[in-house]
């Protein structure tokens, strides 16, 4: 693949990267931080991708791997503060560090947030960029069943959120 058709490659798919990334980060500047890593190590390794058809795959893999990756990262840091100042703080930057303002996103937005963000990342990879059961199973290294039971489990639990928020209103 050369340059030209890898920056295509990333035009076209930075709305996906974005809600793939979003799907495991909820921070949307994590998110930036992860997809700008992942196209960097992807034209890093460029000359690794074996075939041009798989490119948009083997982007997303790097992308998990990279969402991942900062996942560990935050798991180390140890908040000083009280949640109080902490979520102050986070907002005076800009940024909202997870905490979601519960009124500005649509029902499901807020049901897939309570997914676990393995279900999550499933729904996303299924629903919204269609990718295949076999493909999703190729992206994230687990058999197809392991594929099928997350998306179950997630459409289920889809389900009884939203009949719970319905009950609310």
């Amino acid at each position: 693949m050369n340059k030209e058709t890898f920056a295509r490659l990333v035009i076209d798919s930075t709305d996906s990267l974005y809600r793939v990334s979003k799907s495991i980060l909820r921070n949307d500047s994590d998110c930036e931080d992860a997809v700008g890593e992942a196209i960097t190590i992807a034209f890093q390794k460029l000359d690794s991708l074996k075939k041009d058809e798989y490119a948009k795959t083997w982007l997303i893999r790097i992308l998990i791997h990279e969402c991942y990756h900062i996942r560990r990262l935050q798991s180390r840091i140890t908040l000083v503060s009280d949640d109080s100042e902490a979520i102050w703080d986070c907002e005076c930057h800009g940024r909202n560090n997870g905490y979601a303002d519960v009124e500005s996103h649509s029902d499901l937005y807020e049901a897939m947030e309570q997914l676990k963000k393995n279900q999550r990342l499933v729904i996303v990879l299924f629903y919204y960029e269609g990718y295949s059961i076999k493909e999703i199973a190729a992206i994230l290294g687990i058999t197809q069943g392991a594929v099928k039971s997350r998306l179950c489990r997630a459409r289920n639990q889809l389900k009884l959120l939203l009949k719970e928020m319905e009950s609310y209103v």
